[in-house]
């Protein structure tokens, strides 16, 4: 976890978790609350919240939902997340946390499938057992009919796009956007590299020796051997 100040009056951190050969980039936004009252705030950067304030910041039990439709139900003190609170991102994972003074100490990620992140002894999808997770769930499908991702059958990428787990991915843009085309982020060189050598693309790639080039398969070794 990532946390850093943003030029404009808010917090940023960003978890990074990889998954299906899927980079999961999840960005959450919130205040710092310090001057701004509530309601300046919501117009400001297209958030709203539900639930109980104290001198016009949020304050008490409440419901915070972000512009990227990411919300956050939980315990609020002095304007930022404060005390036992879960967000629910809109892929349908969540991530359920301790927090203090917005800053979260404590928590673990599930994601929308029901398998939850570990840091430490994870054994999904280790180079023991390459299962999918509903694999591990529903069993293998029959011969004939392998899985491509952990979603039967696989999302249809856009042309020219990458599937990066939470969107697909232009890498003319840099952009990554959600299954329905809503805007998520720009990604930076580090991400741009490991989509483009990972994940799953667009389109049909051949891959393997080139026998021309096999010196396995070449007309001299060949003689030689003989």
């Amino acid at each position: 976890m990532v946390t850093r100040h943003s030029p404009s009056p808010l917090y940023c951190i960003a978890h990074l978790i990889k998954r299906n050969n899927s980079f999961l980039c999840l960005f959450v936004y919130f205040e710092k609350t310090v001057c701004l009252q509530v309601n300046v705030e919501m117009e400001l950067i297209g958030s709203s919240y539900k639930g109980d304030t104290k001198n016009g910041r949020m304050d008490g039990e409440g419901l915070y939902t972000f512009p990227t439709e990411t919300k956050y139900e939980g315990e609020m003190k002095d304007g930022m997340f404060h005390g036992k609170g879960v967000l629910h991102f809109s892929n349908g994972s969540k991530y359920e946390a301790t927090w203090e003074n917005g800053i979260a100490k404590q928590g673990s990620l599930t994601f929308a499938d029901g398998l939850q992140c570990h840091e430490k002894d994870w054994d999904y999808c280790d180079g023991y057992d390459r299962r999918f997770y509903s694999e591990r769930c529903n069993g293998l499908r029959p011969a004939g009919e392998s899985q491509l991702t952990d979603l039967h059958p696989p999302r249809v990428i856009p042309d020219g796009c990458y599937d990066c787990g939470d969107g697909f991915y232009d890498p003319g843009t840099r952009v990554v956007t959600s299954q329905t085309g809503r805007f998520l982020r720009n990604a930076d060189d580090s991400e741009h590299e490991w989509i483009v050598r990972t994940c799953r693309k667009a389109w049909d790639e051949v891959v393997g020796v080139d026998p021309e080039k096999s010196v396995a398969t070449g007309p001299e070794e060949t003689s030689n051997n003989n």
